[in-house]
């Protein structure tokens, strides 16, 4: 039996993520930072955490609360989007809550979560975007939100070299039907979830610091 954690799992995606991995009979931690979603993840079995990664006070407090842990597969999924493209000037609300939960939450989970991975010779994925590639730009839709994924491939890619004996990667769910990307999405939930799940079950030491695709297509650039 396998632990796993799932940061930012109280809906969607990461709701589903724990869901698929309670089922197979794996061991899943899961964070949430409300009352409402730690019902919902306790329904399923998971054990759960209360951590708001948009607060640094509460994501500070991670590692306490996992002391002792040896984690063979984490996941921070936790993500905000805001829409206006480059017509639009972020107000610096929106700025905030974007980078605080898509970047500082990342970044401040990675070091105090990473030593628990490595220690089983595990994976940390986190949860990008294909929006986040540089190199395949086509509109400004989202500018904001594709700003916050790219920056966040960069501190995993980054962090990578700090952690050796864990795979650090980021992983694109796809176009997915969720509150997030709407019901014209192609992907459901179920989909881009087992379709995850598989890609990370086959990753090897080539793709640290890569972006993944859950399809299992690995980014040809960023």
């Amino acid at each position: 039996m396998a632990t796993i954690l799932i940061i930012g799992a109280s809906r969607g995606i990461g709701l589903e993520l724990a869901r698929q991995y309670t089922e197979a009979g794996e061991r899943v931690i899961a964070t949430a930072r409300d009352d409402a979603g730690r019902e919902r993840l306790q329904a399923l079995g998971a054990q759960v955490l209360t951590v708001d990664v948009a607060n640094p006070a509460s994501v500070s407090g991670l590692a306490w609360l996992l002391d002792g842990e040896k984690i063979d597969l984490a996941l921070y999924v936790a993500g905000v989007i805001r829409r206006p493209n480059a017509l639009t000037p972020p107000t610096q609300q929106d700025f905030d809550a974007v980078m605080h939960t898509n970047v500082l939450g990342a970044m401040q989970a990675l070091p105090q979560v990473a030593p628990m991975v490595a220690d089983a010779q595990g994976v940390f994925a986190f949860v990008s975007s294909s929006m986040s590639q540089i190199g395949s730009v086509d509109d400004s839709e989202s500018w904001l939100y594709r700003t916050s994924k790219a920056a966040l491939n960069m501190a995993v890619a980054a962090a990578q070299h700090d952690y050796p004996g864990a795979i650090l990667l980021t992983i694109d769910p796809g176009w997915v039907q969720t509150e997030m990307g709407g019901g014209e999405a192609p992907l459901t939930v179920q989909d881009s979830v087992q379709g995850m799940r598989s890609t990370l079950a086959g990753v090897t030491a080539a793709d640290k610091g890569r972006l993944l695709h859950q399809d299992g297509r690995r980014a040809a650039h960023w």
